[in-house]
């Protein structure tokens, strides 16, 4: 980063305890890459809760107040927590369930006036918002989903017979019996005639 060992790490620490305070910070893609590693052990250290993990990240961080902006006074105040404080108390606790992984980095179209450097968006990721809105998609994606649930709602309910099956099949029912009764009834007839002819021999 064409920077002494002792620049680097002070503009290391400065920007992880903005990335702390503020949530996400803009910078370059080189800044945000050295800077992303760093950031991620002190969470990590941090989720510990120990005193000896506070010593630990207040070794490497070197606490600092947060200031904000008053609007009455017209000047910065600061606040009740420090930089420590809020990452073991806010930061830290909401990745307690996570093992990495608590920065991205988001891409800018505009270029850094100037050396039209690129420009990045480092955040912390929020945990705290489970679901995330998707974007609406092109044709092809609504017409998929219709489709698809058009299959699911096929196969979980059986299609319905419409009335007018329903009454030609009745019909060719009615007509079944209506030829299978005559049968039944002309079958004992032919079967008494035999037997009549049998007693009048025996007579």
């Amino acid at each position: 980063m064409s920077r002494t060992t002792s620049h680097r790490k002070a503009l290391r620490r400065n920007m992880a305890s903005s990335l702390i305070q503020y949530g996400a910070i803009r910078t370059t893609e080189a800044k945000a890459k050295e800077l992303r590693p760093f950031v991620e052990k002190l969470i990590t250290i941090a989720r510990e809760g120990t005193l000896h993990a506070r010593r630990r990240v207040i070794q490497l961080l070197q606490d600092r107040e947060i200031f904000s902006y008053d609007e009455t006074e017209k000047d910065f105040v600061p606040d009740d927590k420090t930089v420590v404080q809020k990452l073991f108390e806010e930061v830290a606790p909401r990745y307690v369930d996570r093992p990495g992984g608590y920065t991205r980095i988001i891409r800018l179209a505009e270029k850094r006036i100037g050396d039209g450097g690129v420009q990045v968006m480092l955040q912390l990721i929020d945990e705290s918002s489970e679901h995330v809105e998707e974007r609406p998609g092109g044709r092809r994606k609504k017409r998929a989903v219709k489709r698809h649930a058009a299959m699911a709602n096929q196969t979980e309910t059986p299609a319905e017979e419409s009335p007018a099956e329903e009454v030609a099949e009745e019909a060719v029912a009615a007509e079944v019996a209506a030829e299978v009764a005559p049968a039944e009834e002309a079958a004992p007839v032919e079967d008494s005639a035999p037997a009549e002819e049998k007693k009048d021999d025996a007579e």
